[in-house]
């Protein structure tokens, strides 16, 4: 099917038709995200991988949301390993967590789990990243407050 085809056939807003050319003028492939189940959106961060060079098959998945796509785009960009925290059940939130761990290169996979909430990843990264021992509160039940009480606690007893 040649793009004339895929215009006729699917109903395209002006947004997604924008993003599909921008594509086109880049001379990318844009048969990758011109699909209709993609909104303008999810199409811009697929043409933003595909200008980058970058492995979009990790992200170019209608299930994830567009912020979900930017995180896993940015953390190609960044080289790290995306595998980690590249599924649907992850919030975008979560997997900026991740990533941010990623980046400084600490041990995520402790707390990279669907039942922590990104405000727990964050205060189990915070004390990584500060050299503690976190498996104290290594635990999907305390909540983040919990968690940052005992987090700053074992910071002040180091």
């Amino acid at each position: 099917m040649d793009y004339n085809e895929l215009m006729s056939k699917y109903k395209f807003n002006e947004k997604q038709k924008e993003e599909i050319n921008r594509g086109l003028n880049k001379n990318l492939d844009v048969f990758i995200y011109t699909k209709p189940e993609y909104n303008w959106k999810q199409m811009k961060k697929i043409r933003e991988g595909l200008e980058s060079g970058l492995d979009v098959s990790w992200y170019s998945n209608p299930e994830f949301t567009w912020e979900q796509m930017d995180e896993i785009r940015k953390g190609l960009k960044k080289g790290l390993d995306v595998s980690i925290y590249s599924k649907t059940g992850f919030n975008w939130i979560q997997m900026h967590e991740i990533c941010k761990g990623l980046e400084k290169g600490i041990d995520v996979s402790g707390h990279a789990r669907f039942e922590f909430h990104a405000a727990q990843m964050r205060q189990i990264r915070l004390g990584l990243e500060k050299g503690l021992d976190v498996t104290s509160y290594l635990n999907p039940s305390i909540d983040w407050r919990g968690m940052e009480k005992i987090r700053l606690n074992l910071e002040r007893n180091k």
